[in-house]
């Protein structure tokens, strides 16, 4: 494994070498296969799936297109939907607990850049992990930003975007996202 590629893996700055060049042309061909596959092939989708994702739980369903930079930092519990157009950028790991419903055009987000100029010129990166609890609903066009974790049970209004952790049992809004009330029993 190349020292850029273990930089990634451990959060640390890293620049994309020809490993990493190879993992998201590998993930690129599995998306490309997966995006075009007919909806009706389920049992094919599920294989690339299965090919392209770190885990993968039963019953998940995600409908393409889908978009992800590497895919092997992705994991999905069981039961999960991920509707059409969602982005994970997994240059950290990015784990979705069971049950989840994410909507249309969510995207999470573990990348990071610098913000000095110089080192973002010379294309230095980074990532933060994003964790999500069993149960979570993430409304149409959520953004989740780097080292997020969003609790069980929790509810994100569309459009939001979510800076900082959630806790569980909670509807959040607005940009950034807020928590608006706990959920009750």
């Amino acid at each position: 494994m190349s020292d850029m590629k273990e930089r990634m893996l451990r959060g640390e700055p890293y620049l994309v070498d020809e490993e990493l060049r190879a993992d998201h042309a590998r993930a690129m061909a599995l998306l490309e296969r997966f995006n075009a596959s007919p909806h009706v092939d389920r049992e094919r989708r599920d294989a690339i799936l299965r090919e392209l994702l770190g885990q993968v739980g039963e019953d998940v369903v995600i409908r393409p297109p889908f978009h992800c930079d590497y895919g092997t930092q992705i994991s999905i519990g069981a039961g999960t939907f991920v509707n059409f157009d969602c982005v994970m950028i997994d240059v950290a790991p990015i784990r979705i607990g069971e049950a989840c419903q994410i909507a249309t055009k969510v995207q999470l987000l573990t990348a990071a850049h610098p913000i000095e100029p110089e080192p973002r010129r010379e294309g230095w990166e980074s990532g933060e992990p994003i964790t999500i609890g069993d149960n979570v609903w993430l409304g149409g066009g959520v953004i989740v930003c780097p080292g997020v974790t969003i609790g069980d049970d929790t509810v994100v209004g569309a459009g939001a975007v979510v800076t900082s952790d959630l806790p569980a049992r909670v509807v959040a809004v607005g940009v950034p996202a807020r928590v608006q009330r706990e959920i009750g029993d």
